[in-house]
């Protein structure tokens, strides 16, 4: 029987640790700000304006959520830079737990805010045509947790086997062992970057389902 690796689960927790440990840094808000507070109060800025952006005054109320995800996600992506761990994002089930949570929340709230009305978002603007679109949307939401969980998968695992792949090259590589420097900082600054992209994307997506779900007819 194959033994079940719980590593994911503990790296995890440590993200979300690492996650809560930044944020109490901050302390309380001050006419001052520390520079920990300061680095919270313009994340928060730009989430609050990610969901003013898609999902009007109404989407403030999800600030913590998605800002919240957006830690997770950036810190678990980070955690797959120290040598020897792997991203807990570069686990299916980290990641599917994750898309799990925001598409139950974004249906609840949808149901809590429209009632039974929510259910008019799936039928399409013709009647007649109401029961090919409810088909459609359904299917369509039903595979939201799938893509969400898979585009930050193959990112992440994609990511950290190409950065295993391209260090190796460079090390065996005579060449390459002259220039490794620059070559392994650009390697590194690409990984880099990949981490803050997935982590936005997840985010985005997370507040335009929400937007969707929340969202009147007349807008």
């Amino acid at each position: 029987m194959e033994k079940v690796s719980l590593e994911h689960v503990y790296l995890g927790v440590l993200a979300m640790a690492i996650s809560l440990s930044l944020i109490l840094l901050a302390g309380r808000p001050s006419i001052r700000p520390t520079k920990f507070q300061a680095l919270w109060e313009g994340y928060l800025r730009f989430v609050r304006g990610m969901l003013l952006e898609n999902a009007g005054k109404e989407g403030l109320r999800y600030t913590p959520i998605i800002a919240s995800i957006g830690l997770f996600v950036f810190f678990s992506n980070l955690l797959g830079m120290v040598p020897g761990l792997e991203a807990p994002t570069a686990n299916v089930n980290t990641n599917l737990a994750l898309a799990l949570s925001v598409f139950i929340l974004y249906n609840l709230e949808g149901f809590r805010i429209h009632g039974l009305g929510y259910l008019k978002h799936f039928m399409g603007p013709n009647v007649y045509l109401a029961p090919f679109f409810f088909l459609i949307e359904v299917i369509s939401h039903l595979a939201r947790p799938i893509t969400l969980t898979l585009r930050l998968f193959a990112n992440m695992k994609g990511g950290a086997l190409l950065l295993l792949v391209l260090v190796s090259l460079v090390i065996k590589n005579p060449f390459t062992m002259a220039v490794s420097p620059v070559i392994l900082l650009f390697i590194i600054a690409i990984k880099f970057l990949a981490i803050f992209i997935q982590s936005y994307i997840f985010m985005i997506l997370s507040v335009v389902y929400l937007s969707g779900a929340i969202a009147h007819e007349e807008h």
